[in-house]
């Protein structure tokens, strides 16, 4: 029994550094093998999306392959559609962001007067009159050669004559914020659009191959191994798509509705300003000054008081709180079981690991790995861990 105790005295450290050794491995091969995850993870995420719509091609005798092609090609039309959309609004903002320039100026002038105020009458009232009228008194006066010396003319000095020579100027046009950004991102920009360019060939092949690869899959396992993978596989796939296509639907139906409530309050771009007002609610704790910002920046070229823009940030507030209090639980469903802990936990790790696409990845990414947690026995103390 000695000798088992010190054995297993012996094996514990061991184990313990082989898991922050592996822990380490995988942060940071998430971390340097970032593009190549975040376009797989995204592929996922659309493919799970269209998985409904697949389905429903099948119900119509198509064959899977068949039948994901449609969506596909779908799904590449209503992008092509929102991007041309989105292009024209965009275009007909840039004309007028001068007009927004400027009304940004007049603000920052204005806050800036209020803020000078504010300090010359708290000064007036620390510092009392008669210490003013003390340092005046004290205050060294001129005297009589200095103010002789203050009474001299200034020396003139010659001016030669004859116009001077006329140099030739050339003058280069000035680049866009966004030119110069794709110049000095360079490398940045080919690798973002490299790994765009295989989403499609992704979310297809994850479609039409899903039986296959499922079935492969699950025979890389033996007798109760095999059958952990297969629940693990289920709990991963029910999670996920009660996560991203419940929050799918809900973004359309904000992004819709604000589009709507923006055109009736006759703020400027409503197909703009209302989808991505819409979408950034949905980012966890930061959705609601996120989702101001849009709409609040569209205002400036037509609301001129403040009530206005006091009203305008109340409706959206009350169409954020409406949806994550209401239509959020209903929609999306109680399937992602993770504490409010883990998941402000796993935004601030995904957003270090993977940057603003770790924020929109973090929650899925997450419950999948809760469901493997929860199916692995193992393992399943974590996945309590994490739930909530």
């Amino acid at each position: 029994m000695a000798i088992l105790a010190s054995s297993l005295q012996t094996l514990r450290p061991k184990s313990a550094a082989t898991a922050v050794v592996a822990v380490g491995v995988v942060v940071a091969l998430l971390y340097y093998g970032r593009a190549f995850f975040i376009t797989l993870s995204v592929a996922a995420i659309i493919a799970f999306i269209l998985e409904p719509f697949v389905a429903l091609l099948m119900r119509f005798r198509l064959p899977r392959a068949l039948a994901s092609f449609f969506a596909c090609v779908g799904a590449l039309l209503v992008v092509y559609l929102a991007s041309l959309a989105i292009y024209t609004q965009l275009a007909s903002l840039y004309q007028e962001l001068p007009v927004y320039s400027q009304k940004i100026s007049e603000l920052a002038g204005a806050v800036i007067q209020k803020v000078d105020e504010m300090e010359q009458s708290a000064y007036k009232l620390l510092v009392p009159r008669r210490k003013e009228e003390l340092e005046q008194r004290l205050a060294p006066t001129p005297t009589p050669a200095a103010r002789v010396r203050g009474r001299r003319k200034p020396v003139e000095v010659p001016v030669p004559a004859g116009p001077p020579p006329i140099q030739e100027v050339r003058i280069l046009p000035e680049r866009t914020p966004l030119v110069d950004y794709i110049y000095s991102h360079l490398g940045l920009v080919y690798r973002t659009v490299l790994m765009a360019s295989f989403v499609p060939f992704l979310v297809y092949f994850m479609l039409s191959w899903r039986d296959h690869i499922y079935y492969s899959f699950l025979q890389l396992f033996e007798g109760e191994d095999r059958v952990v993978a297969g629940n693990s596989l289920k709990g991963i796939a029910t999670m996920v798509r009660a996560f991203v296509v419940g929050n799918f639907a809900l973004g359309l139906m904000l992004a819709g509705v604000s589009s709507l409530v923006f055109w009736l309050m006759h703020l400027p771009y409503p197909l703009l300003i209302g989808p991505m007002s819409g979408v950034l609610s949905l980012i966890p704790y930061i959705g609601l000054p996120l989702s101001m910002a849009p709409p609040l920046f569209a205002a400036l070229a037509t609301y001129t008081t403040m009530p206005a823009y006091l009203l305008l940030a109340t409706v959206v507030a009350v169409m954020h709180l409406i949806a994550l209090n209401l239509l959020y639980p209903k929609i999306v469903g109680s399937r992602v079981h993770l504490n409010p802990l883990v998941v402000t936990v796993a935004l601030m790790l995904w957003g270090v690991i993977w940057g603003a696409a770790g924020l929109v990845l973090a929650i899925p990414v997450t419950a999948a790995i809760k469901a493997v947690c929860d199916n692995v026995s193992r393992l399943q103390p974590y996945g309590r861990f994490l739930g909530d």
